[in-house]
């Protein structure tokens, strides 16, 4: 499990990179200040995920089903959270209104709640030997 945690905590984390990098020299002359600094929003809580995933992958007093709960919440909340903030921020480049979709992003920050919720509890539940 350790092993799937720190291997999605790489991806997102190198495609947080990638995608900063894009939005600060690709997209500079083709969107506003404000939407730069959406799309930079959801490059930032995909970084702090990705973090989160890296700790959690070497967290030793966390059992192997509640790092998998958070390894699933933090990917499925940063997919609908950064992706759908990403699409937003963008909307003006193409051609699929992501305003008609915008109710995911809330759902994708709900989940990413709900990982550190979960964390939280298995914190507070661990009891030292």
């Amino acid at each position: 499990m350790n092993k799937k945690i720190v291997i999605s905590a790489s991806i997102l984390g190198v495609l947080a990179v990638i995608l900063g990098a894009f939005a600060a020299h690709g997209l500079e002359k083709k969107l506003s200040v404000e939407e730069i600094d959406t799309f930079q929003t959801g490059v930032r809580y995909q970084m702090y995920h990705a973090l989160l995933l890296l700790f959690i992958a070497n967290a030793t007093y966390l059992n192997a089903i509640v790092k998998k709960r958070i390894l699933y919440l933090v990917v499925l909340g940063v997919l609908l959270f950064s992706g759908s903030i990403y699409g937003l921020a963008t909307n003006t480049l193409t051609s699929f209104n992501f305003k008609s979709i915008a109710f995911i992003t809330p759902i994708g920050g709900l989940l990413l709640i709900l990982s550190w919720i979960v964390m939280l509890i298995s914190f507070i539940k661990f009891k030292e030997e």
